[in-house]
């Protein structure tokens, strides 16, 4: 699926034809929501900090079908200036803010009225790197008197049920106790989160949805042990939360998320019928070679190289990034008219390179292993599958040979 959109429909048909009978419904939810966030956004912003405005603004959050609870909250330590929890939507900020008072300051997007009124805080000039927003934070956690820190130190969002990014060290580098949070979120129909989204279309369809179930769990704080360092820390305190939400703690980065949603994008999806072709991306997209130092895509390189040992590497990996799939590569390769220069055999010398106009004349195997082409053209495709097929496994089978 192309569009990040396509994600967030149901993959079973009886909860999306729910879904379409209740549109209607959540359209007109929609339009009621939007009317009363506008005074949910004017009461916080009227009313001081203090229990009483978040108890309000809370009760109000109900109706907008943002359901909160909280377990343990008597280990809330009032001590500690830093608190860290998994990302699952764009307002778990303000979640957890409802809850009790805490900053969290916004590491990327411009800043402004938008990041004042997304519940953001300011820092006064910006910063230019994250060496600078560190000592920034740590000025700022060490001063007496202040507003816990959240932070979220996999600084992207994930759906919370397969497992959590690895947390990022310079989250933990400001403080020497933390204290570990743990959030889930549940609603009906449609999924929490999708990648590439933006906050007002997370914000729309969480009004359009008939509740988000916000799962908030306090954990014990952490302290840091002697000679433990920023990375230690992030890794004991990921373990922490992995195991308390029922996830695997993973050492997947933001920018590794990014790539892959990237290669989902643009890469067609493995195909698992032999003799079929699946349909291609442009070559545009994908660039020189892009995908080519991944190990999952060398070794089908090799399997293919394995059987086809007269073509170039460029030519096989160029189809795989194509098409995904062993077979169907040998297949088009087996087919193709493509005219290029053999690459000659690991430890010949080096000499002319001998040019060619097929592959399949390139193999030789011998007369008796192969069945002779067919007279006529196959009448069903069962028939010319076979054929096919036939020629194929005894390709394999000369190769192993």
């Amino acid at each position: 699926k192309n569009s990040s959109r396509l994600f967030r429909l149901p993959s079973d048909g009886l909860i999306l034809l729910l879904l379409l009978l209740y549109s209607p419904v959540g359209f007109c939810l929609m339009l009621l929501r939007i009317f009363i966030g506008v005074h949910v956004f004017l009461v916080s912003c009227a009313l001081p900090d203090s229990f009483v405005r978040r108890f309000v603004v809370r009760v109000m959050c109900s109706v907008l079908g943002l359901h909160i609870r909280q377990n343990s909250p008597r280990l809330r330590d009032k001590n500690v200036k830093l608190y860290v929890c998994n990302h699952v939507t764009q307002f778990d900020h303000n979640i957890i803010n409802l809850l009790t008072s805490c900053n969290t300051p916004l590491l990327e997007g411009p800043s402004g009225f938008m990041c004042w009124a997304r519940g953001f805080m300011e820092l006064g000039g910006g910063v230019a790197s994250k060496a600078e927003l560190a000592d920034t934070l740590r000025g700022y956690c060490s001063a007496p008197a202040t507003t816990p820190l959240l932070l979220f130190p996999e600084e992207d969002t994930t759906n919370g049920r397969a497992g959590l990014l690895r947390f990022s060290p310079w989250s933990f580098s400001l403080s020497d106790s933390v204290q570990p949070v743990a959030l889930t979120v549940k609603r009906p129909l449609l999924a929490v989160n999708v990648p590439d989204s933006s906050w007002l279309a997370e914000l729309l369809w969480t009004f359009f949805v008939p509740f988000t179930v916000y799962q908030v769990r306090w954990l014990l704080p952490v302290l840091r042990q002697n000679g433990e360092s920023h990375q230690e820390l992030a890794n004991r305190v990921q373990e922490l939360l992995a195991t308390e939400l029922g996830v695997v703690s993973t050492q997947i980065t933001k920018a590794d998320k990014a790539e892959h949603i990237k290669r989902k994008r643009h890469i067609a999806p493995h195909t698992t019928h032999l003799g079929a072709r699946p349909r291609t991306v442009p070559q545009v997209f994908l660039g020189p070679s892009p995908g080519a130092e991944d190990p999952r895509v060398m070794r089908m390189v090799h399997q293919v190289k394995e059987v086809l040992p007269d073509v170039p590497l460029s030519v096989i990996t160029r189809d795989l990034l194509r098409t995904n799939c062993v077979d169907t590569t040998i297949t088009n390769l087996l087919e193709s008219t493509e005219q290029y220069h053999t690459e000659p055999a690991e430890g010949a010398t080096s000499g002319p390179a001998r040019p060619r106009t097929s592959i399949t004349p390139s193999i030789a195997v011998p007369p008796a292993t192969l069945k002779p082409a067919a007279k006529s053209f196959g009448r069903s495709p069962a028939d010319r599958h076979m054929s096919l097929q036939d020629r194929k496994t005894a390709l394999y089978e000369y190769a192993r040979r």
